[in-house]
């Protein structure tokens, strides 16, 4: 875990500054801003909070942060990863870079690997690199199948614990939704609650796909919890249980949170079909989580062809209605996706690309910051704000295509004010996990 630096800075100038992330506490004029949305400014902090928000100035203090025009956001909001799975690629890769083939070497890694060490040294990871990148607040998926949740679960709440103040952890259970049909469910739902996390599960077509929808929602309602749901990872138009989720959740009259992520087979689908789910979404007040990098990854991939369809949401669409939408990382370095370092600009920048979210880019800066806080309950990160905690990266991009077009590895990072060591952990460091030739159960 990196520690913060001793130097605070007072004043960062000549700073470039999305409008979409500002509140309307700044002094700024934002019409004044450009046409990619960005508007020049100053910002004072004061201890751990943004004091000032100005029109740029010539400054007359110490410890003045010059940024040459250079963009600064807000610390990301990731709100979908999977840091248990993260980075067993070396010792179990996709055998042939399928979602099933993903499905069958997580499901033996598990089996074989994941007791408490393994998974908290993996987890301790991950949670470097996103917090080095500029990260403040991610929500992981849990494999939550019998016994791994008896694991994973209370070592979450140990790194919840260890690793707050730096990065404000959530945590969602995953498992096949037919778990619920066979009476599982009561147990991982007080599994849950008990470590305040939220209830999920993959949903998929199926027999009994409605019955079990129904006990999930009845089960979060009775204990006050969120919903979370991976949901039509496929290419395949006949797969349609985001619409069922959307109906579940009218039916029960849930009021809780409720977030679907993937949401691939929508795209597939005749545009009266699915703009009728749509407006179903809408009712029901469900936000929508694209992963584009590893959706890209897996869908429509076939031996010896090349793929031909982006394999992601309607995720312009989506937002064009009303639902509240975001981009984030999912898995990094495991079979369903064999990249990645929970690297928010990383995020951003494949999401405009694999989407098509310029023109204009302004508002989409928000899909990894201000939108994915507020779907998570988090309405105080992803913005910049006065009053607000002084949580920035600096970049030296001035505009959207500078900043898209280089990695930004020698961006500055401030959590509560002061710049932190943004050195990230060495790979080699689980190497002893990875070339292991002890197995270590989770029984």
């Amino acid at each position: 875990m990196s520690e913060k630096a001793e130097q605070q800075h007072t004043w960062i100038t000549n700073a470039k500054l999305p409008v979409a992330l500002l509140e309307s506490d700044s002094d700024l004029d934002i019409q004044s801003a450009d046409p990619e949305g960005l508007i020049s400014a100053d910002i004072r902090i004061e201890g751990t909070r943004i004091a000032e928000i100005t029109p740029p100035a010539p400054r007359q203090a110490d410890n003045v942060i010059d940024q040459r025009d250079g963009m600064i956001l807000p610390c990301f909001v990731d709100m979908h990863t999977h840091i248990d799975k993260g980075h067993i690629w070396p010792r179990k890769p996709n055998p042939d870079g399928t979602f099933e083939g993903a499905l069958t070497a997580v499901m033996e890694d598990r089996e074989a690997h994941w007791g408490e060490a393994d998974v908290r040294q993996r987890m301790d990871f991950s949670l470097r690199c996103a917090y080095a990148h500029g990260t403040a607040a991610l929500r992981t998926h849990l494999d939550s199948t019998d016994p791994q949740h008896k694991i994973s679960w209370p070592l979450f709440a140990e790194m919840r614990a260890q690793w707050a103040g730096l990065i404000d952890l959530q945590a969602v259970s995953i498992l096949g939704i037919d778990r619920f049909l066979e009476g599982f469910g009561p147990e991982l739902a007080d599994q849950v609650a008990e470590s305040g996390g939220i209830l999920g599960a993959v949903t998929f077509m199926m027999p009994g796909l409605d019955d079990a929808l129904d006990i999930i929602f009845q089960l979060a309602s009775e204990r006050g919890l969120d919903l979370d749901f991976h949901s039509d990872e496929t290419l395949d138009p006949e797969s349609r249980s985001l619409r069922h989720i959307a109906e579940a959740a009218i039916r029960n009259d849930f009021s809780g949170r409720i977030v679907c992520g993937h949401c691939c087979s929508i795209a597939s689908q005749p545009p009266e079909e699915a703009e009728a789910c749509l407006d179903l979404l809408l009712e029901a007040d469900i936000a929508i989580v694209s992963l584009p990098m590893c959706n890209m990854f897996l869908q429509d991939r076939a031996e010896q062809r090349t793929p031909q369809a982006r394999g992601v949401t309607l995720l312009r669409e989506m937002r064009n209605w009303g639902i509240p939408v975001a981009v984030a990382s999912d898995n990094t370095r495991d079979p369903f996706y064999g990249y990645g370092d929970l690297d928010g600009l990383e995020v951003l920048r494949e999401a405009v690309r694999i989407l098509q979210l310029d023109c204009p880019v302004r508002e989409w800066v928000s899909a990894v910051t201000r939108w994915p806080a507020d779907i998570i309950g988090r309405p105080d990160l992803g913005r910049l704000s006065v009053g607000g905690s002084a949580d920035l990266v600096l970049f030296d991009g001035r505009t959207y295509s500078e900043l898209f077009s280089r990695p930004e590895s020698n961006r500055r990072v401030i959590r509560d004010g002061f710049i932190i060591d943004r050195s990230l952990p060495d790979y080699r460091e689980l190497d002893e996990l990875m070339s292991s030739t002890s197995l270590e159960g989770v029984a």
